[in-house]
């Protein structure tokens, strides 16, 4: 789930055509969705079983209007019952056998999440600096996640860059470009499925098995290409070019 890199000369490139064309090979079947769960688990973040697309409504939860189909924990105690404890992961995976699995973030990481476009280009600019990235994932529905360890609760917030970077699942649509999912927060953790069909998920792009990182190493690049992404958003489309008669 990793990629090496050979010198200098055309690293770039390199690291570009492995960006667009990477789609880690997850093992076929529900042993291979065990495998990574416990992978998941064992690199230290806590999981938790989730809602999975269903009929109706787009989620197994069958809430009408459920606003994050097949994307939430099915209990409300999910933050106390998120474990890595590898007999309790096991159980889950094997008796709720479509279930997706959420982690619980500001216990041991906090995952910063930014739009799809925006992430391959920073995880292009941090890998061909030479930073070290720990997990990332990305999902179908235009996201990239980058796995940190955890900002924590500081005795003095003011120390610490302003709160409205934080994201927590409420306050998701008030964020559509970096969330910094924290304390109170949770992602989907891969294999995941989402709703719309069965080949849209959410992979490993980097595996678990990378050092989760300090979030200030990559939150300048993260930040910036963020403010690309938004400005070419926002851009109208450019005027035709007048014609000469």
């Amino acid at each position: 789930m990793s990629a090496e890199f050979g010198g200098r000369g055309g690293r770039q490139g390199r690291i570009s055509q492995w960006l667009r064309g990477r789609r880690p090979k997850e093992t076929a079947g529900d042993g291979g969705r065990e495998a990574l769960l416990l992978a998941t688990a064992a690199a230290g973040l806590p999981l938790a079983p989730a809602a999975h697309p269903g009929a109706g409504y787009g989620c197994s939860c069958d809430r009408v209007g459920c606003p994050t189909p097949a994307r939430h924990p099915v209990s409300f105690a999910w933050q106390t019952q998120s474990t890595t404890d590898r007999a309790q992961i096991e159980r889950w995976a094997r008796h709720q056998s479509q279930a997706n699995f959420i982690t619980a973030t500001g216990m041991v990481h906090d995952v910063l999440d930014v739009p799809l476009e925006a992430g391959r280009e920073a995880l292009e600019r941090l890998l061909a600096a030479g930073v070290e990235v720990g997990p990332v994932a990305e999902s179908d529905d235009g996201r990239m996640l980058f796995f940190t360890l955890t900002r924590g609760t500081p005795e003095d917030e003011d120390e610490w860059w302003p709160c409205e970077l934080d994201c927590h699942p409420e306050t998701m649509d008030e964020h559509p470009g970096l969330r910094w999912h924290c304390r109170g927060s949770y992602v989907l953790v891969p294999p995941a499925r989402l709703p719309g069909g069965d080949d849209r998920r959410v992979r490993w792009v980097r595996g678990p098995e990378h050092p989760l990182p300090d979030p200030l190493s990559l939150l300048e690049d993260l930040t910036d290409a963020c403010a690309r992404h938004s400005d070419r958003q926002s851009d109208p489309a450019p005027a035709p070019w007048p014609l000469r008669h």
